[in-house]
């Protein structure tokens, strides 16, 4: 397979209503808009960083709309989601600190024309529960999986799995790492997810360890195998996949393999064997300084992409996946 580049634009152009934004996530509707979510402010973990919407309608962007804050609080990584029904839930951290950061979730029946009243994704929770930054997958048996970390002493990955469309929620056991190897680093976290075959579930994580690392679930995503890395490299950075119809793969990573390196170039690699090998399917940058926190989303063989562009504007590319 290959890709063929169609679309590459800003999302918004230098008149934005802020300084820094970063961590995009993205949902094709059903009348093939498209709907992206951010956080922006001043810089990040800033008092002032809220989260914010752009809608693409026939090929053109609407203005930044801010429609989550709470005043002096700073606001994390949304995740946005689509319910078969069509209902959109955002999903985003709050908290002066990640450590202490929450989960809080609002809701929208017309497209993101308006949105719920904020509501805790589960009450009491300090620490972070549903997806922390890449997408929420509905498995074959219609559970909701939903990638999950944890950032303290130690960085951990586990699942988030909803039985019954997202009004409770259980932890799977958190995935099995080695932090007392020193070479390996803090941990794991962000992981992104994909069911190979019902109850096969598989995940890639940032890392501390210069590898993207994976595990896998034989048991619909309760249990995971203990961590191990692939050959990709990572530089602790966001990664995101997402899988086609015919099971290929499209993930958007920053090929260096180097603890806090360079978060260029950015590039997607396509896997056609379950992610056990990846071949160069594009290069979106190329050119020094941040191109990062990328978001992958695949509707029939069009593939989706947002990121992170000089934390001064998110880019939004559409491609094309080919024979």
């Amino acid at each position: 397979m290959k890709l063929i580049k169609n679309i590459q634009e800003f999302v918004f152009e230098e008149d934005r209503p802020f300084k820094s934004c970063h961590a995009s996530t993205l949902i094709v509707l059903e009348d093939g808009s498209v709907l992206v979510s951010y956080f922006a402010g001043t810089r990040e973990s800033a008092d002032d960083v809220a989260i914010w919407i752009s809608k693409r309608q026939n090929g053109k962007w609407g203005s930044p709309i801010k429609v989550a804050d709470i005043e002096g609080i700073p606001h994390w990584n949304p995740v946005l989601f689509q319910k078969q029904d069509g209902e959109i839930i955002l999903y985003y951290k709050v908290g002066k600190t990640i450590p202490k950061w929450y989960t809080l979730f609002i809701c929208s029946k017309d497209g993101g024309q308006t949105w719920s009243e904020p509501k805790e994704l589960v009450e009491g929770d300090i620490g972070g529960r549903g997806p922390v930054k890449n997408k929420s997958i509905v498995l074959s048996d219609g559970t909701w999986a939903a990638p999950a970390s944890i950032e303290d002493k130690y960085w951990d990955a586990f699942v988030d799995l909803s039985y019954d469309e997202g009004k409770t929620w259980h932890m799977s056991n958190i995935v099995s790492f080695d932090h007392d190897d020193t070479y390996q680093g803090k941990g794991i976290i962000q992981p992104t997810l994909w069911e190979s075959e019902p109850g096969h579930v598989h995940m890639l994580l940032r890392s501390t360890a210069g590898r993207i690392f994976r595990s896998d679930s034989t048991d619909g995503g309760k249990t995971w195998c203990a961590a191990y890395p692939t050959y990709l490299p990572n530089n602790n950075s966001g990664i995101d996949l997402d899988k086609a119809d015919d099971g290929t793969l499209v993930l958007a990573y920053n090929p260096i393999g180097m603890y806090k390196g360079p978060r260029s170039p950015l590039i997607l690699g396509i896997s056609e064997d379950n992610g056990e090998n990846w071949t160069q399917g594009m290069i979106l940058e190329k050119f020094w300084g941040e191109f990062s926190y990328p978001a992958v989303v695949i509707v029939g063989k069009t593939v989706y992409v947002t990121y992170t562009w000089q934390r001064e504007r998110i880019v939004f590319c559409e491609l094309s996946l080919t024979p």
